[in-house]
């Protein structure tokens, strides 16, 4: 009996996935890739709400507190019963070992959305309004304070605005350039494609790091903190570009032998046009990971400067001009809680390299399953 032609049950034909619903799919089923963006996502959303989600600004100093231990929030009271969560005053009992001691008579709820300093939510929306804190005269101080008494958690919070946006404003930089140079030398070929990635050789020839200490060591020490970053940006942008290019130059050149390519050149396009309605679209894939992957490198290149001291400056803050302050064994060793800010670097890398390698399996073809 010949099988029956025709819709299947229920009357509809299969639909074919689209790139994009195909590499959404596969991203879903990538679950590290998923954790990673949900991190990248968080901290993102942290940096713009910094100040609302900090108890004290970024300047905020209490003398009396230098290196003061990270304060335990306390959930149960003295006989033993479940209580609002609240913290406990302290004092200086030791200053040559920095030792506090508990004051039990001193006992500071912990309140939500609390008046405090002012700021501005969002960059326009002045406030004052804090997410939790306590009454004076009591503090707190979740992840401890500096060696000028400042709150850590405050200043990694706010500071965490300057190590991601750099990052990303690095990459938004080289990515242009290093695109259209490298789809200049593939689609080309010859004696351009030669010129070109000999000068692409040369910058990446460049020892990185220590090029980028020389170049920030000779920026003069009064520039404001927004022009610093701003040339920092500009020193790693340039950096940046040249391994960029020879990626997308071997794209290109595989992009050129295309049927749609070498039709568009017989039907009598120039190549100007040819190169932006039709290979640059299709370099898109690779610039969505490259720009993923990137960005934690120029993150790290950031900290790496501001920890010696030649990146962002006071009174401004970024990760790694707070890593700043554990600059020798015996502060690390009575002072731990001063490397929080290395941990959000890390969890930031982290959570961007997870992200990109999930994005580069979904958006290949060739790495796609099912």
């Amino acid at each position: 009996m010949a099988a029956r032609l025709g819709p299947p049950p229920g009357g509809r034909e299969p639909q074919a996935r689209t790139p994009r619903q195909l590499a959404w799919r596969q991203l879903r089923r990538h679950r590290m890739a998923l954790l990673g963006g949900a991190i990248v996502a968080a901290l993102y959303a942290v940096s713009l709400v910094a100040e609302f989600l900090a108890p004290y600004s970024l300047d905020f100093t209490d003398r009396s507190r230098f290196y003061h231990p990270p304060t335990v929030p306390r959930w149960v009271d003295e006989r033993g019963r479940l209580v609002w969560p609240y913290v406990y005053g302290t004092r200086l009992a030791d200053p040559a070992t920095r030792r506090y001691e508990v004051v039990p008579t001193e006992k500071y709820p912990i309140r939500l959305f609390v008046r405090g300093e002012p700021y501005r939510l969002l960059f326009l929306f002045p406030t004052d309004v804090h997410l939790f804190g306590v009454d004076p005269p009591g503090r707190i101080f979740l992840l401890g304070t500096d060696p000028f008494g400042r709150d850590v958690l405050s200043r990694t919070l706010i500071a965490s605005r300057f190590s991601l946006f750099l990052g990303v404003l690095a990459v938004a930089v080289s990515l242009p350039v290093g695109t259209l140079y490298g789809a200049v030398a593939g689609y080309f070929g010859g004696q351009v494609d030669n010129l070109l990635m000999r000068v692409a050789e040369v910058v990446i020839a460049f020892p990185e790091f220590y090029l980028l200490l020389a170049l920030a060591a000779v920026l003069p020490p009064e520039l404001p903190s927004t022009t610093r970053l701003g040339l920092i940006v500009v020193i790693i942008s340039f950096l940046g570009w040249g391994g960029l290019a020879r990626l997308v130059r071997g794209y290109v050149l595989a992009l050129r032998a295309q049927e749609y390519v070498l039709a568009a050149r017989a039907a009598g396009a120039d190549s100007p046009y040819i190169l932006i309605r039709h290979v640059l679209p299709n370099t898109s894939t690779l610039l969505v990971i490259v720009a993923t992957l990137s960005i934690p490198g120029a993150i790290l290149a950031e900290s790496a400067l501001s920890f010696f001291g030649l990146g962002v400056r006071e009174p401004q803050a970024s990760w790694g001009q707070l890593l700043n302050a554990v600059n020798n064994l015996t502060t690390l060793t009575q002072a731990p809680w001063l490397l929080w800010p290395g941990a959000f670097i890390v969890v930031a890398v982290v959570g961007f390299n997870l992200f990109g390698d999930g994005l580069r399996d979904a958006l290949d073809p060739r790495m796609r399953t099912g």
